[in-house]
């Protein structure tokens, strides 16, 4: 094997990643740093390697296809291997795939070859094939796999953030002088000074610099554009069947029949464009392929796609595709086999390539009318990919090509609900309830989808007046309303003020068997409304049915995991938060980042984690606008208030707590500021003057009138009780309904404040009941500086602390540990608990034998029974 000069740190550690277990590593540079060398250097024979085609970006699963295809012709028929099949065209399925069933299918495909796992040029893989490398590449921690990448460094890889990164920097002087004494021929002298000066440090620049006359004059530093005109010049020299079957290649760049070995490469060869891998032709530089590709005229690339389109016939998706590369003008035969196309990517999960697939069959096509049908079935599909700047351009270019009212009000939902997974909150709010208004007698359906998206961004921006807005446009729409998405559009804008009219709604739409999607947006309402059972309920139900296709998120998962934040199940609530944050980045939404972070940030500071508490506060308050993104701020408060006050900074935490509601009082968010009533009632106890607390819940309790939900009306007399003078009717109201128990940790607060007022009060006996619940409540939830404070009153009220429980038998084993081991308590076997939690069942397996040790257990009967 040739020597590779100035990399072996670089070596060393792709051959650790290579020959690891679970390990992924990223490799990054410029064009021609030797990403592609080193890849090669590491790949050992049996390594499953594929490299990314622009050619190939928008056939959806594609590269997948390319890595997964040797294994699929040998594997056994399952259901995971035809789910795999139906996906990538092989076979006919009637369900539309779900995505991240089809990565776990993967994975243990993947996992029983084993075996590095290489991919170059990840840049150029189509969207569907990345997002499930990304899939893989966050669970093969237990996997007897690895995971090499190779991209440019100036095209990130969607939902690669946070994996190990190595980038290729320039070689150095010595390193770079190696290279060149390493040529048959070095440069030598003056000559050599300049190839050195222009390449920079680059690999590849040296070579081939090296290669070339010497020229006269300065020149610039040697870019990618210059190499391309390097290799570009070298393949005019040669004979034109020679430069016939370049550009093929270079047009296909896979495996087609007229890339055959023959007497026509052999000049291409010689020069070092190409080389003969044993099955096809491959050239030798990504670069090469770029340059040769569009240097050459149009009319010369098109008679090339009309060789491939001839020669791909039995493909329809790339025969269409090479007849679109071709095309000239309008054809409306190309346009109808591009939609069919789409539809193809689309039943796959391939919404990128669907909707790239539909814009181009508009531009096909010769009739307005189906240019405009097909961008508004373009925006349907580019909504999924929460690139929001597409979904509004193709909306855009719809209005300029048709007066259709059906076409144009779709249009008009689509760049509202593209807006609405931006930060841009004022200008989505607007786009839809002027969707809503317009389309309130014509098209009531999508009318009131409009105002349901609106009264999401009212939630989120929460700018005074805009849920009553979105309340008020309500009654203007025809009916009869979808009873779903009338309680949604009442209980997202006003949950306080909607509470008694969808409240009684509740069991009925609960019980409705209307699919996992409105499960969730049920869930949401009573969630929204405090009726934490059937929000719970339905959420477990729903998720368990229906996996998220794509990366668009919506703030339902977010609903998901605050419920379960609420309810005490902060580990469930923390894998939430983290899936949540990989979306978001994923999607390039930053409120949906930032509003998990909080919900972190949250678990983090009661279980004692402070430092880290604080830090995910101050980045949520750092990525988003707070008078913007309410919700998100507030939230955000809430946290940097808990944890000043647990630092003992009162002062701070009364600040902190003191944003969550406005200059005169009132709510800085409609929903969620009052969570934040009690902590800022004791942060103002214990500063004891210089404050407005008692102002504040006056507002609150004028807020919330006569529709307040036990919850609400219990987080109200705690804060009242720690401003009176004589608490103790307060407290009693704050714990007199049995349902606060739904929210373990808001409770037992109030018992802990309640019996410190108590023993105070020299009422001692009394204290040590509330005293002695509170303390068990805060050990199982894990709210260590809780635990400590109501130790410390139990110790003072003179009673016998009660013995500590044993210590949680899950606590020594990870997040994703605990998921498993509880689900298998319940009697699931590997592949239903892989099923649910996006892992392969030899990862369940896997999980399950370290973990049985470590709980002293050796079956699943001793689980349940250790578990109770």
């Amino acid at each position: 094997m040739q020597e590779i000069i100035g990399r072996e740190r670089e070596l060393a550690q792709l051959r650790r990643t290579a020959h690891g277990t679970g390990h992924v590593l990223v490799v990054t540079g410029d064009p021609g740093m030797g990403k592609t060398t080193l890849l090669d250097a590491v790949a050992g024979p049996g390594a499953l390697r594929i490299a990314g085609s622009e050619s190939e970006a928008n056939l959806a699963f594609a590269g997948l296809h390319r890595l997964l295809a040797p294994l699929l012709r040998r594997a056994p028929d399952r259901p995971e291997t035809a789910r795999l099949r139906c996906a990538f065209g092989m076979d006919r399925g009637d369900d539309e795939p779900d995505v991240l069933r089809l990565g776990l299918a993967a994975l243990e495909l993947l996992a029983e070859h084993g075996g590095p796992l290489v991919v170059d040029d990840a840049h150029w893989l189509d969207r569907a094939s990345l997002d499930l490398l990304a899939f893989l590449a966050r669970r093969i921690g237990t996997e007897p796999l690895s995971l090499l990448i190779g991209a440019r460094e100036d095209e990130p890889l969607p939902g690669m953030d946070g994996l190990p990164t190595l980038r290729l920097e320039p070689l150095g002087e010595l390193d770079a002088n190696r290279v060149l004494n390493a040529l048959p021929q070095p440069p030598a002298g003056a000559r050599r000074m300049r190839v050195l000066a222009e390449a920079g440090g680059n690999p590849l620049a040296l070579v081939e610099l090296a290669a070339v006359p010497q020229e006269t004059g300065p020149g610039p530093l040697a870019t990618t554009e210059r190499l391309e005109k390097i290799f570009a010049a070298r393949a005019q020299e040669l004979p034109e069947r020679t430069r016939e079957l370049l550009l093929e290649l270079a047009a296909a760049d896979t495996p087609d029949p007229v890339h055959a070995p023959g007497d026509g490469w052999a000049p291409a060869e010689r020069v070092g464009l190409v080389r003969w891998d044993g099955t096809r032709f491959r050239f030798r530089h990504p670069l090469v392929r770029s340059a040769l590709y569009h240097s050459a005229p149009f009319e010369q690339r098109r008679r090339a796609h009309f060789v491939l389109a001839d020669a791909t016939r039995a493909e329809p998706d790339r025969h269409a595709w090479h007849l679109a590369a071709a095309a000239t003008g309008p054809d409306e035969d190309v346009a109808a086999r591009l939609e069919d196309t789409a539809e193809r990517a689309r039943r796959r999960g391939g919404y990128a390539a669907a909707a790239t697939a539909l814009e181009r069959a508009a531009e096909l096509s010769p009739d307005r009318a189906d240019q405009a049908r097909r961008l508004v079935l373009a925006a349907n599909s580019a909504l999924f990919t929460a690139r929001s700047g597409w979904v509004e351009d193709l909306a855009a270019r719809v209005v300029d090509r048709t007066d259709d009212p059906g076409l144009l009000a779709v249009a008009a939902l689509r760049a509202g609900q593209a807006l609405t997974v931006s930060h841009r909150h004022a200008a989505a709010f607007a786009q839809l309830t002027r969707t809503a208004t317009d389309l309130a007698h014509r098209d009531p359906a999508t009318a009131l989808d409009a105002l349901g998206t609106a009264a999401v961004v009212a939630y989120y921006w929460a700018e005074p007046g805009r849920g009553d807005e979105v309340i008020a446009a309500l009654p203007e729409i025809d009916g009869p309303h979808d009873p779903v998405t009338e309680a949604w559009v009442r209980a997202v804008a006003d949950p306080i003020g909607s509470r008694e009219d969808v409240l009684p709604r509740l069991p009925a739409l609960a019980d409705a068997d209307s699919g996992p999607g409105r499960a969730i947006a049920v869930a949401t309402i009573a969630w929204l409304l405090d009726e934490a059972p059937i929000a719970l309920r339905l959420f477990e139900q729903a998720f368990d049915q229906w996996r998220v296709r794509g990366p668009l998120p919506e703030g339902l998962g977010c609903a998901h995991g605050w419920a379960l934040f609420e309810a005490g199940h902060w580990t469930q609530a923390r894998a939430i938060a983290a899936d949540s944050v990989h979306n978001g980045a994923r999607a390039e939404l930053p409120h949906v980042v930032a509003g998990s972070r909080t919900m972190d940030a949250a678990v983090l500071a009661l279980r004692g984690d402070t430092a880290r508490a604080r830090e995910l506060a101050a980045e949520a308050l750092s990525t988003v606008d707070p008078s913007v993104s309410r919700m998100v701020a507030v939230r955000a408060r809430y946290v940097l208030g808990l944890v000043a006050a647990a630092d003992g900074d009162h002062a701070t935490a009364y600040a902190q707590l003191r944003r969550a509601f406005t200059a005169d009082g009132g709510f800085e968010h409609y929903h969620q500021s009052i969570a934040a009533l009690p902590d800022l009632a004791a942060a103002a106890n214990r500063l004891g003057s210089g404050h407005d607390a008692e102002h504040v819940v006056d507002s609150a309790e004028r807020r919330l009138g006569g529709g307040a939900s036990p919850r609400q009306r219990a987080l109200l007399e705690h804060a009242r009780a720690q401003l009176a003078t004589d608490p103790e009717p307060h407290y009693a109201a704050a714990l007199a309904d049995p349902r606060t128990g739904r929210w373990p940790f808001e409770r037992a607060r109030a018992l802990l404040d309640q019996a410190a007022w108590l023993r105070r009060a020299r009422r001692i006996s009394e204290a040590r009941a509330p005293l002695a619940e509170a303390l068990d409540t805060f050990r199982r939830l894990g709210a260590e500086p809780w635990t400590a404070r109501a130790e410390a009153e139990l110790r003072a009220s003179g009673g016998a602390e009660p013995a500590a429980p044993a210590p949680d038998v899950l606590a020594g084993l990870s997040p994703q540990q605990q998921q498993i081991i509880r689900l298998a308590a319940r009697g699931l076997t590997n592949r239903e608990i892989g099923d649910r939690l996006y892992l392969s069942p030899r990862t369940v397996g896997s999980h399950l034998y370290r973990s049985f040790p470590k709980l002293g257990v050796s079956t699943r009967t001793q689980l349940r029974d250790l578990l109770g």
